[in-house]
C-alpha cells in the first residue's frame, strides 16, 4: 500500500466521513486488520473561508500548497484534496506540493460515464456551481455537460453548506430542498445530478434517496479513486 496525503478540514464533517470510506474501503479490499496509510493535514476551515468569500484564490493556493509540501515531507505519495471547492486551486497545490493530484471531478466523472450520462446536474457550493473550475473541466476533458439550479436555488444550496452541513447540523427541511432542487434539474433534461460538495452526502445518501435520476457522491467516488491508487487498482 502506498502512502495518500490528504488535505482536510474544509469541512471537518466531510474530512471525517471520507476518513471512514477511505479505511472501509481498504478493509473492504485486503481483510483482516487493514487500514488506510494516510496522512492528514487538516487546516482552519474558517481561515480558508475568508479567503474563499473575499475572493483571495492565491492565498488560498498558497496555504494549501505548503501544507500539501509538508505531507510530501512527511512520506506521501500522492494528494487528495477534501473539497470540491478547493479543487479551483488544484493546479497550484499540485505544482506547490510537489505530489501528484488526485482530481475530486475525474473520479466523479469516470463514474457517470461508466453510468452512460452525458448531462448532469450538479449541487455544489455556489463557488462551484458558478465559477468553471469544475464545469469547465467535466466538459472540456470528459464531454460532460453540467445544469446547475437558478440563482435563488444556488444561494439556497450554498447557505445549507456553510450555514448547517458544514457545522454538523442535519436539518429535515433542508433535506426536502435539496430533494425538490434534484427533482427540478432532473425535469430540465439531468440524467444524474453530482452531490459536489462533500458534506452534502451527510444530507443525501444515494443509496437510499428514492430519486427520479441516480446521484453521484463526488466524495464516495473521490475515496474509491484513492483506493484504488494506493492498492494499485
Amino acid at each position: 500500500m502506498t502512502t495518500l496525503g490528504i488535505l482536510g478540514g474544509m469541512s471537518w464533517e466531510s474530512s471525517a466521513h471520507l476518513y471512514k470510506l477511505l479505511n472501509q474501503g481498504v478493509a473492504a479490499r485486503l481483510g483482516g486488520l487493514h487500514s488506510a496509510d494516510v496522512l492528514m493535514r487538516s487546516v482552519d476551515f474558517a481561515t480558508i473561508e475568508v479567503l474563499q468569500r473575499s475572493g483571495d484564490w492565491a492565498g488560498a493556493a498558497a496555504l494549501l500548497g505548503a501544507a500539501g509540501a509538508g505531507l510530501k515531507a512527511g512520506g506521501a505519495q500522492a494528494l487528495l484534496i477534501a473539497t470540491n471547492t478547493m479543487h479551483k486551486v488544484a493546479d497550484e497545490v499540485e505544482r506547490m506540493s510537489g505530489l501528484p493530484l488526485i482530481h475530486i471531478v475525474d473520479a466523479t466523472a469516470e463514474a457517470l460515464k461508466s453510468a452512460g450520462i452525458r448531462r448532469a446536474g450538479l449541487l455544489a457550493t455556489a463557488y462551484t456551481m458558478e465559477q468553471d473550475f469544475y464545469i469547465g473541466r467535466m466538459a472540456h476533458r470528459h464531454g460532460i455537460e453540467v445544469l446547475v439550479p437558478e440563482a435563488p436555488q444556488r444561494a439556497e444550496v450554498h447557505r445549507i453548506i456553510f450555514e448547517e452541513l458544514c457545522r454538523g447540523r442535519i436539518v429535515d427541511a433542508s433535506r426536502s430542498y435539496y430533494r425538490e432542487v434534484v427533482r427540478q434539474l432532473a425535469g430540465e433534461g439531468a440524467e444524474g445530478v453530482i452531490l459536489g460538495c462533500t458534506e452534502i452526502c451527510l444530507l443525501l445518501d444515494p443509496a437510499e434517496e428514492i430519486s427520479p435520476v441516480p446521484l453521484f457522491d463526488g466524495t464516495a467516488l473521490h475515496a474509491q479513486a484513492a483506493i484504488d491508487w494506493m492498492l494499485g487498482a
